[in-house]
């Protein structure tokens, strides 16, 4: 049987033949022909593989520069090895754990707000029979996905600026008075959250507009000969179906708590506000390229990342325990 994929006669035949050959100990035979035979194939994951190589993975070796004294005179590897002395500082500083805190405080909002909404707005655009009016929904949901994050910050200070902003003009005519949002620290979460939200919902909602239209047309068939209302086929047709996509992204999200887009969280912060704008992102380059304390930047980054694989593995396994499904 022949299954085209991108304009590519993909015998299974053949393939089941050489994941056969491979196990039966003839795995260099096999792999040469399955080169010759789909070398189209293994020639497009050729860029994305030398991407990550190049740009991911090699760097990590720089990452030993958390063990070490680092100074630009001697190098990377030339430098004199330090032991955890740099994490141990940062676990003693005083700062340790407000910063740890806001960093998992607000990311954790951020996947909590935002997983939600995409859904809701795909199961909506599912139901909308105008298309006019769903397109130009999906337009307008989509389009602040392409915005610049700088430009979303400028838009959303205008927005809630106390002197001009359309914000300080709604208070003052529901008697509430002029708020200053921005320098308030108890308004920077909801603010950032609620920004990112109207950022990526759009592009999020295609995602689930994809496995929406995925879904056994047939199920729809049945679900209307029994009589089912459309609340009934949301319940028990699109949302059951949008679980297996619904839980990778859940995955993906919490995998990334630690990881807290920098630029957005920074270009909100003052000094008005620090003590929850202050994230682990945002004290990184304040350590690592204002102050030029490299070698504790990384140690910082080093810590963040592997708090972020423990999540990963951790909430990928009870997915897949609780659902079946994850990412491996």
């Amino acid at each position: 049987m022949v299954t085209p994929v991108g304009g590519i006669g993909l015998d299974v035949g053949d393939v089941t033949r050489d994941l056969r050959d491979r196990g039966s100990g003839r795995g260099v035979r096999g792999l040469r022909r399955s080169l010759r035979r789909h070398w189209q194939l293994y020639l497009l994951i050729l860029i994305p593989i030398a991407y990550f190589v190049v740009f991911k993975y090699i760097p990590m070796a720089n990452t030993i520069i958390a063990f070490k004294d680092y100074n630009v005179v001697d190098g990377v590897w030339g430098s004199d090895w330090a032991g955890v002395k740099h994490f141990e500082r940062f676990f003693s500083n005083p700062i340790f754990w407000p910063v740890l805190r806001n960093t998992f405080v607000l990311s954790a909002y951020v996947v909590l707000a935002s997983f939600p909404i995409p859904i809701v707005l795909a199961l909506a655009l599912n139901e909308v029979r105008l298309r006019f009016f769903k397109n130009t929904v999906q337009m307008v949901t989509y389009a602040p996905y392409f915005i610049s994050t700088v430009v979303v910050v400028s838009m959303t200070i205008l927005f809630l600026s106390p002197r001009v902003g359309l914000a300080a003009h709604v208070t003052q005519f529901f008697g509430l008075g002029t708020i200053d949002f921005l320098s308030d620290p108890d308004y920077f979460r909801h603010i950032y959250v609620l920004s990112d939200i109207w950022q990526t919902m759009g592009y999020s909602a295609v995602i689930y507009l994809a496995a929406l239209a995925g879904i056994d047309p047939t199920l729809y068939e049945a679900a209307r000969v029994d009589g089912a209302s459309r609340w009934q086929k949301i319940r028990h047709v699109d949302i059951p179906g949008l679980m297996p996509t619904a839980m990778i992204v859940l995955v993906l999200g919490v995998g990334n708590v630690m990881a807290i887009g920098f630029e957005k969280a920074f270009l909100f912060q003052n000094s008005l506000n620090i003590s929850q704008s202050e994230i682990i992102p945002t004290y990184t380059y304040k350590v690592g390229l204002l102050s030029a304390d490299f070698s504790q930047a990384a140690a910082i980054g080093l810590f963040n990342g592997a708090i972020n694989l423990v999540l990963l593995l951790a909430v990928n396994a009870l997915v897949k325990r609780l659902t079946g499904n994850g990412l491996w």
